[in-house]
């Protein structure tokens, strides 16, 4: 039995004019239906509810102002559930909506609790469809065209494979409706290799996403040890390959050295309040020898911040990492660059990490 996260973009589930794409969708609640009667736990993420909340308003172009993108989002949710409820009940499957906001996944205890809740109704044989809550996100925290989502729900569930559909046949080395050249990467061993590539945004008029923002939700379940497959969802036979794990599309290797899903959220999910700026010495501790962040190679402190709230460590204008600090902003501006003794005599009841090395991820 293999847990499967399936993600279907703003592309696969409408046309530009919002109408659902019927036949796609009956194909592909197929294949979910044939996996879950196989035993396999599916959970879908689905896009589209402000592209079908349009066609319903009759909208003719995807609004801009955050209150209609919420409104069109409220009008399309339910439709957009119900047709995947019926087409999967047809098939005798079990279904059941769930709706995310990125504060369910940077709040620890919210994160928690979303997974004790997926965990539950695929122990119960029920298919999670989940999209984000459009109605209560702002463009500030989001999670794009739900690949970030797809991506964190698969950590989130320690899925053995996550498959994102789109109307492509995978990653191409150009936009292949520019570059007549452009070729199909079969198969991606880093994230690193992409770099010489040119990956662009989002071409459609109804999504927010595109293949940058798959990338990064590739390199996100990679680092989790999840394999990734970006594929077609509209050609024949591409989901079914995708979902068996067999060669579709494009396939990104799962990483060596997995990360603990403690520190993917921490870096992925948790937003940044504020930075700290650390010396080359404590640069060095941090990268080659895993130590925590002590006070004392702090050289300036930056925003406001919280002690919990999550930091950004630069040196020398390059990104090191982000962690979890154990002091408000105002009280390591107050011990910056002091030693533990030091820092006593101004904080009593003071830790000695900074940033405890446990609550530490590198860039």
């Amino acid at each position: 039995m293999a847990a499967v996260v399936v993600k279907l973009g703003s592309s696969i589930v409408a046309d530009d004019a919002g109408e659902v794409r019927g036949e796609i969708l009956e194909a592909l609640c197929g294949e979910v239906a044939a996996r879950h009667h196989a035993g396999d736990d599916v959970v879908v993420v689905t896009s589209g509810a402000i592209a079908r909340g349009m066609r319903v308003m009759r909208l003719p172009v995807r609004p801009r102002s955050m209150e209609e993108l919420q409104a069109a989002s409220a009008v399309g949710q339910g439709k957009l559930y119900r047709t995947y409820d019926e087409m999967l009940h047809a098939r005798g499957v079990q279904s059941a909506q769930v709706l995310l906001t990125f504060f369910d996944m940077s709040a620890r205890t919210h994160y928690l609790n979303a997974r004790h809740t997926l965990q539950t109704l695929l122990r119960w044989r029920v298919v999670p469809v989940i999209n984000e809550n459009d109605t209560t996100t702002t463009d500030e925290i989001s999670f794009g065209d739900n690949d970030f989502l797809a991506a964190q729900v698969a950590i989130l569930i320690g899925a053995d494979r996550l498959v994102l559909l789109t109307d492509t046949a995978g990653l191409y080395s150009a936009d292949p409706r520019r570059e007549p050249s452009a070729r199909l990467i079969e198969e991606v061993e880093r994230v690193e290799e992409l770099e010489r590539y040119d990956i662009g945004l989002s071409g459609s008029p109804l999504g927010s996403g595109g293949m940058r923002s798959k990338v990064v939700a590739a390199e996100m379940a990679t680092a989790a040890g999840i394999p990734v497959t970006i594929a077609s969802g509209v050609e024949r036979g591409a989901v079914t390959r995708a979902l068996a794990g067999e060669p579709s599309g494009t396939r990104f290797r799962p990483q060596t050295g997995r990360v603990s899903s403690f520190k993917l959220w921490l870096k992925y999910a948790k937003p940044s309040q504020g930075r700290l700026v650390v010396d080359r010495g404590a640069e060095r501790a941090l990268r080659e020898r895993g130590t925590s962040l002590l006070p004392v190679g702090v050289v300036d402190v930056e925003g406001e911040f919280e002690a919990g709230d999550a930091v950004e460590v630069r040196c020398d204008g390059r990104a090191v990492g982000k962690g979890i600090v154990n002091y408000s902003a105002s009280e390591l501006r107050r011990i910056k660059g002091l030693k533990t003794d030091a820092v006593r005599e101004v904080l009593p009841r003071a830790t000695e990490e900074a940033v405890h090395r446990d609550y530490f991820v590198l860039e």
